[in-house]
C-alpha cells in the first residue's frame, strides 16, 4: 500500500488563470494538490464557462481572502443580441429570440446609462443562497424566487468591438456584480434581449492577469521549485501604508498588546518585524495602534 504523503505548510498566493470549464474549487483543489499545501482557499469563485484571473490563497494568506472578495473587478464579457437564455448565459436554454435592428450609436448611448450605481437583481442560476441552500438548485428544479434587487457599481464600461448582433465590453466593477445580469439587463433595453457568450476575468484589485499563471505551467515545474511561483502573503495587503517596528514593539503587539508610537496615523496598517510580515493593524481614535490581524509566525529574533 503506498504511503500518503503528509501535507505540508504553504504561505503565499498563486494568481491562476482559471481555464474555461472548470469549476473554481477543482482549480482550486488542483493547485492545493500540485503545491502538497495543508490549507488553501480563493478569493471568489468563476463559473465554469468563465477564465482568467483567480487568486487562490495558501496558508496564512487564507487570512487575508475577504480583501479580494470586497475588492473591484474587471472583465472582458461577449454578450450575443437577439437571443434569451434561462441562465442568462450560452450554457442555458434558449427562451426566446427577437430581431436585432441596434447600430454602435445606439449600443454605446444604452451603454452610457448602465454607468455609476444601479440596481441588479441577482440571476436564479448564482451561489446566492436562500435557506442554505444556492439559488441555482432551485433553478435546476424549475423553481423561481423572488429576488430583491442590489446596489452595485459599475465603475467604467467601454465597448471594445461591436459587430451588429455580438459585441465584447471591458467591464470595471464592483464586488457583488453579476456579469450575466448585466448582459440581460442591456439587452433588455435595446428591446432585443442578450445573453453573455463569453467572460474572462482580467483583473481583482491590483492584480492583472498578465501576471497570472496556468495550472500546466505549475505542473510543468519541479516541485521543489512550485513555491517561488507565488506572490508572498503581504501582497493581498499591499496598498495599505506599512510601517516596521522594533523588536520590543513587534513582540508586543504580537501578543495582543496596543502600542503607542512616535508617530501616528489613521485606518488599516502593514506591520512588519524587522523584514518579517506580522499582519495588519489599526489605529485607533485614542493614539494607538492595535493588531486587527496577525498571522502565525516564529517568536521575534
Amino acid at each position: 500500500m503506498q504511503r500518503k504523503i503528509p501535507r505540508r505548510i504553504v504561505d503565499g498566493v498563486l494568481l491562476l488563470d482559471k481555464p474555461q470549464g472548470l469549476t473554481s474549487n477543482a482549480a482550486l483543489q488542483t493547485a492545493r494538490r500540485l503545491l502538497n499545501a495543508a490549507k488553501a482557499g480563493h478569493t471568489g469563485t468563476l463559473d465554469p464557462m468563465a477564465s482568467g484571473l483567480l487568486p487562490l490563497t495558501f496558508g496564512e494568506a487564507t487570512k487575508f481572502s475577504q480583501i479580494l472578495l470586497d475588492a473591484d473587478k474587471t472583465y472582458e464579457a461577449g454578450v450575443r443580441l437577439g437571443v434569451e437564455t434561462d441562465t442568462g448565459d450560452a450554457e442555458g436554454e434558449i427562451l426566446r429570440r427577437a430581431a436585432v435592428d441596434v447600430d454602435r450609436a445606439r449600443l454605446c448611448e444604452v451603454l452610457a446609462g448602465f454607468v455609476g450605481e444601479i440596481d441588479q437583481i441577482p440571476p436564479m442560476h448564482s451561489a446566492l443562497k436562500r435557506d442554505g441552500k444556492p439559488l441555482y438548485e432551485y433553478a435546476r428544479a424549475g423553481i423561481e424566487l423572488e429576488r430583491e434587487a442590489r446596489r452595485v457599481v459599475i465603475h467604467e464600461l467601454e465597448l471594445r468591438e461591436f459587430s451588429g448582433e455580438h459585441f465584447v465590453i471591458r467591464v470595471r466593477c464592483s464586488k457583488g456584480t453579476y456579469i450575466r445580469s448585466l448582459a440581460m439587463d442591456i439587452g433588455a433595453a435595446l428591446g432585443c434581449g442578450a445573453h453573455l457568450d463569453a467572460l474572462r476575468r482580467t483583473g481583482i484589485g491590483a492584480f492583472s492577469v498578465e501576471s497570472s499563471v496556468t495550472l500546466a505551467a505549475v505542473e510543468e515545474v519541479a516541485f521543489d521549485a512550485r513555491d517561488a511561483m507565488l506572490a508572498p502573503v503581504d501582497a493581498l495587503v499591499a496598498h495599505f501604508g506599512r510601517i516596521d517596528l522594533d523588536p520590543t514593539d513587534a513582540a508586543g503587539i504580537l501578543q495582543g498588546r496596543a502600542l503607542r508610537l512616535a508617530q501616528s496615523g489613521c485606518g488599516t496598517v502593514r506591520i512588519y518585524g524587522g523584514r518579517r510580515f506580522l499582519g495588519l493593524a489599526e489605529w485607533h481614535s485614542d493614539g494607538s495602534l492595535r493588531p486587527k490581524r496577525l498571522i502565525a509566525t516564529a517568536e521575534m529574533q
